[in-house]
């Protein structure tokens, strides 16, 4: 028996249209949609559908609507009888994970999203903070260009070999991608003004862990690796955990490495594909492919069904 492990994109996956081709061929998608809508003040189904972009990119809206729309491509694979012995999120598809996997329902998960995306727009002010993607250095080069900043900046995502995450202030990550460029390495800018998984969302940590201590988490059927210890924890340690994650690096790469050697393939499930580019360069075999389309479905599907 082929075992699988499921994986669920965080911000930046969003794009105009998702879950729409799914909501109207599947109706256990479409029900997810519906269900949300209910739960929500305002129509997530329109925004994920008809956006606008400008809209759906927000931080507010964009979390929830991901969330949702990753619920939805699950029930999809779950309908055509795909199931996780392994799960992991990045960031907020760590959400996914945690109601896939019955430790939330979306009852509780959608709220909480809701409220840590709106902490999260309102930490810092517009402008103050930044996040650039680094290529082609080596972890310890990145942490020795941080630490020799006088600003506030830190790794906030361990994506792969080569490929970090810089997050914290806009001056400082100037400071330290002009020093890493000096190294040879390869900066890019990301359209993210909240400076997520840095030290400056430690108050908004706090603000949120005030929500988390509403919800009572249950022990998940399946192993869920977190981001900020890429392991396993107990539904106790999930308030500390996913507070945590809010200022902690996330450890994606390590959490994949430890996914591996409870499975046999990955399927990203949820909007786009950038998880899968990022885990084919840990282990280029390990992937079959995406549901969050018919035609994503249909191809990974056959290639499960060669196995």
């Amino acid at each position: 028996m082929v075992k699988l492990g499921f994986v669920f994109p965080g911000q930046g996956s969003q794009v105009t249209g998702m879950g729409k081709e799914l909501a109207d061929n599947f109706e256990e998608a479409a029900k997810i949609y519906t269900e949300a809508d209910k739960l929500a003040p305002y129509k997530i189904s329109s925004i994920c559908f008809d956006g606008p972009q400008e809209l759906l990119d927000q931080t507010e809206y964009s979390q929830p609507a991901i969330l949702v729309t990753s619920l939805a491509c699950l029930a999809v694979a779950q309908k055509h009888g795909l199931s996780a012995q392994a799960m992991a999120g990045l960031s907020l598809g760590e959400y996914t994970a945690l109601v896939a996997s019955g430790s939330l329902t979306i009852e509780e998960a959608l709220p909480l999203v809701m409220k840590r995306a709106q902490l999260m727009q309102k930490a810092v002010p517009e402008g103050k903070g930044a996040m650039a993607a680094v290529m082609g250095l080596d972890i310890n080069i990145v942490e020795e260009a941080c630490n020799n900043t006088t600003g506030i900046v830190q790794i906030a995502n361990y994506n792969c070999p080569k490929q970090l995450v810089l997050s914290g202030e806009k001056e400082a990550i100037d400071e330290v991608s002009s020093l890493l460029k000096d190294n040879g390495g390869r900066i890019r800018p990301l359209s993210i003004s909240v400076p997520s998984h840095s030290p400056l969302m430690k108050q908004c940590s706090e603000d949120f862990k005030a929500e988390l201590n509403t919800v009572k988490f249950k022990e998940s059927s399946t192993m869920v690796f977190s981001n900020v210890n890429a392991s396993t924890n107990s539904n106790s340690d999930l308030v500390d955990i996913l507070a945590q994650q809010l200022y902690s690096p996330v450890l994606w790469e390590q959490s994949i490495r430890n996914m591996m050697k409870n499975i046999d393939y990955i399927v990203e499930i949820g909007p786009g594909s950038s998880l899968s580019g990022l885990i084919k360069k840990i282990d280029k075999n390990i992937v079959l492919g995406q549901i969050n389309n018919l035609k994503s479905l249909e191809k990974t599907l056959e290639r499960i069904g060669k196995l």
